[in-house]
């Protein structure tokens, strides 16, 4: 297992092509759509302690990818992630600390989506430090969680004749982040 005494202290840059902003959500309440987002820029300012180290990142909602142009672009659309008017969501730790939930640790921060802004705890595992080929160094992190849609004002919803839901309420989140020292 990885240690975090690996982790050289200072600012490491999310590698977007190798990093991948995921979600997984209920459709007819009976299977799962997954998409992922492919634009995302950030940092990760690994503190001394790492327990005090921060993480912002940025996600170009216009790149929001299921696999099928139609449901993406309604994604896109007013009815969801209104693009027009908020063209990012952005995420800023708060905090880190150990788990009691199987994960290494809980990052905890402020998600905005919408221009909505809610805390958010995402389980997070360290996934190592590695030399690349072109003389940097990298690193890696997992992180999971879950929201509930509606709280970022992404209400849109149809009533099925047998009483369930066309989206799902609950939306999952899977993020496999790489970064570069800077």
């Amino acid at each position: 297992m990885p240690a975090l005494d690996d982790l050289t202290p200072g600012v490491w840059t999310i590698d977007t092509a190798h990093t991948t902003v995921g979600f997984t959500a209920r459709h007819l309440m009976i299977t799962k759509v997954r998409g992922r987002f492919g634009a995302v820029t950030g940092a990760l300012t690994i503190a001394e302690d790492p327990l005090r180290s921060s993480v912002e990142a940025s996600i170009e909602m216009a790149s929001v990818d299921t696999g099928e142009e139609g449901r993406d672009t309604h994604l896109r659309s007013a009815d969801f992630f209104d693009v027009e008017n908020h063209p990012t969501m952005t995420f800023v730790s708060t905090g880190i600390r150990g788990s009691e939930r199987g994960a290494e640790f809980v990052l905890t921060g402020d998600l905005t989506i919408r221009g909505v802004t809610r805390p958010v705890e995402l389980d997070l595992e360290f996934e190592g430090v590695s030399p690349d080929p072109w003389g940097g160094t990298r690193v890696g992190f997992t992180a999971s969680g879950e929201i509930d849609r509606r709280e970022f004002g992404l209400e849109f919803q149809v009533a099925l004749d047998n009483g369930s839901l066309l989206v799902g309420e609950t939306v999952k989140i899977q993020l496999d982040v790489q970064a570069v020292r800077a």
